[in-house]
């Protein structure tokens, strides 16, 4: 054993292979991360990849699409929004209050629910004192009077707006926003998700 374990660490065909293929990872990545910006659609600081999940996607777009979007059905069967900056570009950060103000009206048009969930940048869910990491078209809300939302997103309870309160972590963060069965609006690219707001 010992013998073939040094023939292996000493082995030039071995090591050659060991970095060709790590050469090859990297290059994948790279051209994988091309591909997805090439088909993401960024609006408001927030980016959508309508093309993802399709079944007629070659293989290089279903690999990047899974990248990017790991599990996610069809476009007309859930529209998915992501973002990790606020509407001018900053990267979202606990250590800021911000604020997401939907008009009346507003939530993502949808024939079953939408949710607008908090993650990690790995896409975990975060942990925080009222163990809330999303909110969806079920909760319950205080409106504004001109019927508007403001859903506040903050690492620590806005005063006196706790029912509107999506907690975030202390640190670097990402925001899912989904939408299932999603309206003709949201499929022909005439809805747009409200820029985040940063406030604090």
């Amino acid at each position: 054993m010992t013998g073939l374990f040094g023939w292996v660490v000493q082995s030039g065909v071995v090591q050659g292979v060991i970095i060709g293929a790590t050469l090859a990872f990297l290059t994948a990545i790279l051209i994988m991360n091309v591909v997805i910006r090439g088909l993401t659609t960024e609006v408001n600081g927030w980016s959508v990849i309508p093309r993802a999940g399709r079944p007629g996607n070659g293989f290089l777009v279903r690999a990047a699409c899974a990248k990017a979007l790991p599990v996610v059905n069809v476009f007309e069967e859930a529209a998915y929004w992501k973002s990790t900056k606020d509407g001018a570009g900053r990267r979202l950060h606990g250590r800021h209050d911000y604020v997401l103000r939907f008009p009346k009206g507003g939530f993502p048009p949808n024939d079953a629910f939408w949710s607008l969930t908090v993650a990690d940048l790995v896409g975990y869910a975060t942990r925080n004192p009222v163990a809330r990491s999303s909110v969806n078209d079920r909760s319950e809300f205080v409106t504004n009077p001109d019927g508007s939302v403001e859903i506040h997103l903050q690492h620590t309870a806005p005063s006196g707006q706790e029912q509107n309160w999506l907690p975030v972590p202390g640190r670097r963060f990402t925001l899912m926003l989904r939408a299932y069965l999603p309206a003709a609006t949201v499929l022909d690219g005439t809805y747009r998700v409200p820029r985040i707001e940063r406030v604090r």
